[in-house]
């Protein structure tokens, strides 16, 4: 891991975070050593990654031994393991936090999608995992589907840092700002500070794995980074906006766009090619731990997205002319999202009770 790659993306203005947490991450000093030598500034977690830690693993027998006598289980119990894992990754981030002003050095946790379709619940969720970390430098995640809006503007209004997940297209990226803003200006006039911090998740890979099979070889792994670069203009052209500058002016940060997904599936592809050609200033980028190893090894992010995001009409053109109808496929990849997502929590909640009788 010699390369300077994570350096240079750094010092073109994007925070490297890393899409992962396990209780071994933080107890071998592996996560330490990627904050020091891999300049990573940010984790984001989900239900997956705890399910495979918890059902694979003996890192936290341990501890669910030690909540089951105390009367825990199910979501509770995945909670409390969930929120002491990013409690001590949030600590470990503290300096970045401070360092750069309270903008990067966050750590992300997912409200559970039971509560999908019930604003209000989601919001006393989002404020009770929040509370119970007692670290401001979380942000509890919530899909941006058509019911998490409500959630991510009450949310945001409450004073709760927000990472938006689950948005696929430039539409559905715009939804997450406008709920963003929303939740802002209603915090001014109820004279409220506007500095509540947010960033909104735009998922990668999977546009190129839906078409992969569709399209000609020449578009293969192409329409991702079009999409990518697409949501890129429409951020910027938010952020010189007369309605965020006036916010601006009152004490707001932008709601960074972070790009997620970004682990390349198909084999024949550079496995950093969703990291050297997403280079932004003020944006994310949140990766696996491979990725994050290939990047530090071999990557080259050599130049920053342009301004105008560049190409992508044409490459967007491509796609519709090979009958490909964009618009439904990122509704379609917001749906599917959701239901995997609600998939993997059953299979987390499963683990964990499976886990509990072998523990009993």
């Amino acid at each position: 891991m010699a390369s300077n790659a994570p350096a240079k993306l750094q010092s073109l203005g994007q925070s490297l975070w890393l899409d992962n947490i396990t209780r071994d991450l933080l107890d071998s000093g592996t996560l330490q050593r990627y904050i020091d030598e891999l300049s990573v500034t940010g984790l984001t977690s989900n239900p997956s990654i705890f399910d495979a830690a918890i059902s694979k693993s003996s890192w936290y027998d341990e501890e669910i031994s030690k909540q089951l006598e105390a009367g825990a289980k199910g979501e509770e119990l995945f909670f409390t393991l969930a929120v002491q894992d990013l409690s001590r990754a949030a600590e470990l981030f503290l300096p970045v936090y401070h360092r750069t002003g309270t903008v990067d050095g966050f750590v992300s946790l997912e409200v559970s999608p039971v509560f999908a379709y019930d604003t209000q619940s989601t919001v006393e969720q989002a404020k009770t995992l929040h509370q119970q970390a007692g670290k401001p430098n979380l942000f509890i995640k919530i899909p941006g589907t058509k019911e998490g809006l409500p959630a991510i503007e009450e949310s945001i209004f409450a004073g709760i840092p927000i990472n938006v997940t689950l948005l696929f297209s430039t539409d559905q990226y715009k939804a997450a700002a406008e709920a963003y803003l929303k939740g802002l200006e209603r915090r001014v006039e109820a004279g409220l500070s506007p500095d509540v911090r947010s960033v909104a998740s735009l998922f990668v890979s999977r546009w190129d794995v839906a078409v992969s099979e569709k399209v000609p070889e020449a578009l293969r792994n192409t329409l991702g980074m079009a999409v990518s670069r697409q949501a890129y203009k429409a951020y910027r052209d938010i952020l010189e906006s007369d309605r965020y500058q006036r916010l601006e002016n009152l004490g707001a940060r932008p709601q960074r766009l972070l790009f997620a997904s970004t682990g390349v599936k198909d084999k024949k592809a550079s496995d950093t090619l969703y990291v050297d050609g997403l280079a932004a200033p003020n944006t994310v980028n949140t990766m696996p731990e491979g990725t994050l190893k290939a990047f530090a090894e071999h990557g080259n992010a050599l130049a920053v997205l342009p301004r105008d995001g560049g190409d992508f009409e044409t490459v967007l053109q491509k796609h519709l002319d090979a009958g490909i109808d964009l618009t439904a496929l990122s509704a379609q990849l917001q749906s599917d999202g959701a239901k995997s997502f609600v998939k993997s929590w059953d299979e987390l909640l499963a683990a964990i009770e499976s886990k509990a009788k072998v523990l009993a």
